[in-house]
């Protein structure tokens, strides 16, 4: 489906049409508009299925462009890489467009994504920021949490950033004591998945917990509890790691 090879030598193909984190769907409602022309403004991304395809940044969203959760709700898993590279390059190009370092303007290089800086020599490239994310179990029950920020009853695994010279088993460790006060013991990885809000990388583990005794921090967290398998909360929407960690979980519990 989808080669990450950039398409230097095309001067056509298909375009993504990017402005405020928003995606103008295609004529056939998909994300990709037709064949056409590339200008030098548009950013080679990819080929899909082996078609070449390049990134369209715009001053303003038109009339039913879908932003990005929009979009994951609407298109099938396959996409999902596609969109994640094309929000997080989009993201990379409106707030990269000047040095980091002497705040001279930073010009697009053709051979790789990476804005150069010619006044002081400065190179920068497409930020990732690894974040993990952790279903904390104890025996068969789940530790699900609400943030403030999550729709009314929805509840979701705990996640945080990885903070600098932090091994990602540490920071799972310290994100379930700080968001919630539990000792986890066995810690096992799942998998990761690039999440494009606006350019992290999720690393999904398992935890399991020494006790149940829970103590939320009121501020990143704001409710947490045990659910029962056969009794659960509103889940998070099923393109997400945090759903496929908590769906891995209940097939094992039923599978024993």
């Amino acid at each position: 489906m989808l080669r990450r090879e950039l398409p230097l030598q095309a001067s056509a193909g298909r375009v993504i049409r990017l402005a405020e984190g928003r995606i103008a769907p295609g004529p056939d409602g998909d994300l990709l508009q037709p064949m056409q022309p590339w200008t030098t403004a548009m950013q080679p991304i990819c080929y899909w299925n082996d078609e070449p395809v390049a990134l369209s940044l715009e001053a303003a969203a038109g009339e039913g462009w879908l932003d990005g959760r929009g979009w994951l709700a609407a298109l099938p898993e396959s996409r999902f890489a596609l969109l994640s590279t094309v929000l997080q390059v989009g993201a990379w190009l409106r707030d990269h467009r000047f040095c980091g370092r002497c705040g001279a303007p930073a010009e697009r290089l053709g051979a790789e994504f990476a804005m150069h800086c010619h006044g002081c020599g400065h190179r920068n490239y497409p930020r990732i920021s690894p974040c993990i994310i952790t279903l904390v179990t104890h025996g068969d029950a789940l530790l699900l949490a609400r943030s403030p920020r999550f729709p009314p009853r929805r509840y979701s695994t705990l996640a945080g950033f990885i903070e600098p010279g932090e091994s990602a088993e540490e920071a799972v460790r310290r994100e379930v004591f700080e968001e919630v006060g539990l000792q986890v013991g066995r810690i096992r990885y799942f998998r990761s998945q690039a999440w494009p809000f606006p350019h992290s990388l999720m690393l999904g583990f398992f935890a399991e917990a020494a006790s149940r005794r829970i103590r939320i921090d009121g501020v990143e967290i704001a409710d947490a509890a045990w659910y029962s398998p056969r009794r659960l909360p509103s889940l998070p929407p099923l393109y997400s790691i945090s759903r496929a960690l908590i769906e891995t979980h209940l097939g094992e519990v039923a599978a024993r």
